[in-house]
């Protein structure tokens, strides 16, 4: 891995640490067209206590499955928003070293630049990965936009603070917006356009529907979760 750090932080210690790994992230591509592109998600068993990190990789761009895995762990961060990703990451970490090699992109469940420490899951799992990676979110942890056309494919720029951290993408005509912005190792124009390739004719990617299906558990369980970055 490209990365390493504690895990058994407190809040404050979490926050200091995202706040001097931000300057790490590179808002540029660097990356060769995909080949794999993984969905990521995380469910909650056990009422929150177990961690189930599910990842699953799609050929790009057929968007065929062609590998899976499931990792289940004790559950260690509590959640708290903004710092989503020192309750989730270390699960999907042990997610992808179950894999027989490494995807070409991570598309996240989750947010990326789009926090308010510029420092989400997406760019927080891209970064200890080395791995390019973009946050897709289904609702807004800031920022603000203008208007969005109905049209599917239609997207307007995210900003806070007069910063562009992301765009809100029309994925679906009719249906409410997701949020895409960049995790690590890519530009936000080819963070849409590898976002808008993976979704067919539903409003999330292929790649989150499929992590999403397993990461998935019973209903009567309490997930403790929510998309806060």
């Amino acid at each position: 891995m490209a990365l390493s750090h504690p895990w058994n932080l407190v809040p404050k210690d979490a926050i200091a640490l995202q706040n001097q790994l931000r300057s790490q992230i590179i808002r540029v591509d660097q990356l060769t067209e995909p080949q794999r592109v993984a969905g990521v998600d995380v469910g909650f068993e056990a009422a929150g206590k177990v961690t189930r990190a599910a990842i699953a990789i799609l050929n790009f761009p057929s968007l065929q499955l062609v590998e899976q895995a499931i990792v289940r762990i004790p559950t260690q961060f509590p959640y708290i928003p903004g710092l989503l990703s020192f309750r989730e990451v270390p699960a999907i970490m042990q997610a992808i070293e179950k894999l027989s090699c490494p995807p070409d992109l991570l598309l996240c469940d989750g947010q990326g630049l789009a926090h308010p420490r510029r420092f989400g899951l997406a760019c927080h799992l891209g970064l200890l990965t080395d791995i390019p990676s973009i946050g897709i979110a289904k609702t807004r942890l800031i920022g603000r936009h203008v208007e969005l056309p109905e049209e599917k494919g239609s997207w307007v720029p995210l900003i806070d603070r007069d910063e562009v951290i992301g765009a809100v993408l029309r994925s679906r005509s009719g249906v409410k917006p997701i949020y895409v912005s960049i995790g690590h190792r890519i530009s936000l124009q080819s963070a849409l356009r590898y976002v808008q390739a993976a979704t067919t004719r539903y409003k999330l990617p292929e790649t989150t529907r499929a992590a999403h299906h397993l990461a998935s558990v019973d209903k009567s369980a309490v997930t403790g979760r929510s998309r806060s970055g």
